[in-house]
């Protein structure tokens, strides 16, 4: 029997960096899974639309499909934007059997991928003991979104940081510049900001932009391994599940 085609889906941006960085993130999950297929498609902005994919596997012959929203919260593109396409798709497509993994965060390879991105950054693990850490995400108007952010600043706070705030480029407070402050304000006297975020554009540059009062500014998330093992990760528990659900 045929694996499932694993169809990772990027909300896209008009900055040219999003894109190319998702590729090399989708080419890195290919480079750990050579025989599986694995395609892009984007929501908004960047070719090809995720509607165009799915045509293009079902006049091929392709009877399954896992479409993994390359996201890192349940917000509102996981919960509308992506499940109202791959419906409209299914009516469309009847042949088509495809399932929505689930997004890929929390995880712990996440964390991982933060800290990766930190000492690359120049941050000395050894001093995180005396280094306040913010935790910069896009934003959402989600609370469940917001929650989850909140809980991981948490967690982060019991690996050694001497203090963990959560920041948010849009739609929540604190910003990122605010947060800064706050652990500064708070007897802090080195901070590094470490953007909870997947692939560069305007969001990603306000993070930026905010924390040029911090001593460490890690890159975004990116073509990380630990995000392409995550990927592929969450692309084995929804072929299980669907697997699972068909023989129940």
């Amino acid at each position: 029997m045929r694996s499932p085609v694993l169809l990772v889906i990027a909300h896209g941006s008009r900055d040219p960096r999003h894109a190319a960085t998702v590729h090399a993130l989708v080419e890195r999950a290919r480079s750990l899974r050579p025989g599986l297929r694995v395609e892009t498609g984007f929501l908004d902005f960047n070719a090809p639309a995720v509607p165009r994919v799915l045509e293009r596997l079902a006049a091929e012959g392709v009877e399954d499909v896992v479409a993994l929203p390359l996201l890192l919260t349940r917000a509102f593109h996981a919960k509308a934007d992506i499940p109202a396409v791959l419906h409209e798709a299914s009516a469309r497509l009847p042949r088509l059997r495809i399932r929505q993994a689930e997004v890929l965060g929390p995880s712990p390879l996440l964390l991982s991928a933060l800290e990766r991105r930190l000492c690359e950054a120049g941050l000395d693990p050894s001093r995180k003991g005396s280094t306040g850490l913010v935790l910069a995400s896009a934003g959402s108007t989600d609370p469940e979104a917001i929650a989850v952010i909140a809980e991981i600043a948490r967690e982060l706070r019991h690996t050694g940081w001497c203090a963990v705030r959560p920041a948010f480029a849009s739609a929540s407070l604190p910003r990122t510049e605010d947060a800064v402050r706050q652990l500064r304000a708070g007897g802090v006297r080195r901070v590094a900001v470490a953007p909870y975020v997947i692939a560069p554009g305007r969001l990603p540059d306000r993070i930026a932009a905010g924390a040029r009062e911090a001593d460490v500014l890690a890159d975004v998330l990116g073509p990380a391994p630990e995000l392409a093992r995550l990927l592929l990760e969450r692309y084995h528990q929804a072929r299980i599940g669907r697997l699972v659900a068909a023989t129940a």
